[in-house]
């Protein structure tokens, strides 16, 4: 087993766990519900945050459209940081927490810049902001995929 796998599987082991555990419509709906506003203190923000990548096996008020391009953009997200981190992994030797941070960065903000054009509203202002969107929530969530591909053990020879 090479050192590009253990640091992927990691990884994308870390971005799914965020996504499924904090993404998933009973998480979301009860952020929603019991914190409305993420601007009220660190907490609120950082819950609504970490609720970021929603998905949903129902639509909501969005009909099925909304449906869509969130479980999409959820998907997305693991699909990116899985490319980035065995592509960009074979060359990191000793900057793994970086590269781990920086894929769900990257990722994230690439999931939601791609899935903004099947919004029913599309515009580039739109993919624009879903992209800075995306990009906060790698930017303030990244750390844990960073944590998680640090700690990779390493193959023994």
């Amino acid at each position: 087993m090479s050192r590009t796998r253990t640091l992927t599987g990691a990884g994308v082991i870390a971005t799914v766990a965020l996504v499924l555990l904090f993404g998933n419509q009973a998480v979301t709906e009860w952020v929603a519900r019991h914190y409305p506003n993420p601007n009220s203190d660190g907490w609120s923000w950082l819950l609504h945050k970490l609720t970021w990548p929603a998905w949903a096996f129902s639509p909501g008020a969005g009909g099925p459209r909304a449906l869509l391009v969130a479980d999409l953009r959820a998907l997305f997200l693991i699909l990116f940081v899985a490319l980035i981190l065995s592509v960009f992994g074979k060359a990191v030797s000793g900057g793994a927490f970086l590269l781990g941070w920086s894929a769900l960065i990257f990722g994230s903000a690439l999931a939601a810049l791609i899935t903004a054009w099947v919004a029913s509203d599309a515009s580039l202002i739109g993919a624009l902001n879903a992209a800075q969107e995306g990009s906060g929530y790698g930017l303030f969530v990244g750390w844990i995929v960073g944590i998680a591909t640090a700690t990779a053990k390493k193959p023994n020879p």
